[in-house]
């Protein structure tokens, strides 16, 4: 997605909705924030890079920080920077607000605000889990 140019309009965001604890879709087009929620779901369940389907600007690459020998301030500082790549590509995102990133084991646990036209977002401890 690029971003608009103050002479593009951009559509209602609409997404199909999901059922953010089973993963399955709900059988309903959502709008506006609820559309972001599901956006920004689909691309942290999607490894950058591993699908063809996907162009290379789409996903995460999260599991890079698992299992490795690296400082707290490291992946805080590194995973931060790739959330932020990751969701700034979407036109209706303008910002990654409160960012935190912890480490246990195999389990890498993230939250942050996303910032959209239609209020913030709250992406709370959102788990990664290797399968490496």
């Amino acid at each position: 997605m690029e971003a608009p140019t103050s002479t593009d309009t951009l559509e209602i965001p609409k997404e199909y909705g999901i059922d953010f604890k089973t993963g399955q879709l709900s059988g309903e087009i959502v709008e506006k924030k609820e559309a972001i929620k599901v956006w920004i779901w689909n691309c942290l369940q999607t490894q950058r890079y591993r699908f063809a389907i996907y162009s290379w600007d789409y996903g995460v690459g999260l599991e890079q920080y698992i299992g490795r020998t690296l400082s707290e301030e490291y992946i805080q500082t590194d995973c931060e920077s790739e959330i932020r790549e990751a969701m700034l590509i979407n036109p209706w995102i303008t910002d990654i607000r409160d960012f935190v990133a912890k480490r246990s084991g195999s389990r890498l646990s993230i939250s942050f605000t996303a910032v959209t036209p239609f209020g913030k977002i709250d992406v709370m401890n959102y788990e990664v889990i290797a399968y490496a």
